[in-house]
């Protein structure tokens, strides 16, 4: 493979990486989102002189040999789950989930989608729902004459009905935990799939074992540095201009061997 090869798969490896920095930069401000980092492999090696082959008449042993690299590719692009700054809101319905888990919503087509955007509302029902109007499971109902809501951090959403003092109990939100998390599939507005990578989910109690707990009237803000994301950017650029760089080099040298 020509150096101009080579240097190509470096620029369209480091066109990834930009549109992987300028996707975090974009969800900036996207309630919980998760920052993406590609990761990049090296290609098949050319062999031009095997390692350990005999290099001379004598018996001279190469120890190194002579291997040519074909170039770079993208291997993955990984999610980084850490968790992001929790940010008062003070709305009733708004909940953020301190280290382990996802809330559960139940999609149109029945599947189950993950979140941990807990900015949530009622329906014309009166049913705690997203944004976009997903039942969050396992389904839970506010009545009409309730004066106050509090969910507390093991998920119990105790209400006041008016004309009664003593709270009561209309619900408990579960959360579900996965074994690789990092594996979920993204399918936008703020969910997520289980996938044959992320493993089957399991359920429980928020502040029970392995699983976080609930803060009312917070949000989860996006785990996105934009110091972090900036000088990543600039270091993309400076290398996919040293990559342009080898292949114009490249073919200068091309053009001078030929008129030889």
């Amino acid at each position: 493979m020509s150096a101009l090869d080579v240097a190509a798969t470096g620029m369209l490896a480091q066109q990834l990486n930009v549109e992987v920095i300028a996707n975090n930069i974009a969800n900036l401000n996207t309630t919980a989102y998760k920052r993406q980092r590609p990761e990049f492999q090296d290609l098949l090696y050319q062999d031009v002189e095997l390692i350990g082959s005999t290099s001379s008449d004598t018996g001279t042993i190469d120890s190194t040999g002579i291997q040519l690299g074909t170039g770079v590719r993208a291997s993955a692009v990984y999610r980084i789950t850490s968790q992001g700054n929790l940010v008062s809101t003070e709305n009733t319905l708004d909940l953020a989930i301190q280290e382990k888990g996802y809330f559960q919503v139940e999609l149109p087509s029945g599947d189950t989608a993950y979140t941990r955007a807990g900015s949530f509302q009622l329906s014309p029902d009166r049913e705690i729902v997203t944004t976009d109007g997903y039942r969050v499971l396992p389904g839970i109902t506010i009545a009409a004459d309730v004066t106050n809501i509090t969910i507390n951090s093991s998920g119990e959403v105790l209400v006041k009905v008016s004309g009664q003092v003593t709270p009561q109990n209309v619900g408990q939100f579960e959360l579900a935990v996965f074994p690789n998390e990092a594996g979920l599939q993204a399918t936008g507005s703020n969910l997520y799939m289980e996938s044959a990578s992320s493993g089957n989910p399991t359920t429980g109690t928020p502040g029970s074992t392995g699983f976080g707990t609930i803060l009312q009237g917070f949000l989860e803000s996006s785990n996105v540095d934009m110091v972090t994301e900036i000088t990543s950017l600039i270091a993309a650029q400076r290398a996919y201009e040293m990559n342009s760089k080898v292949i114009t080099t490249a073919d200068e040298m091309q053009q001078t061997a030929n008129q030889m």
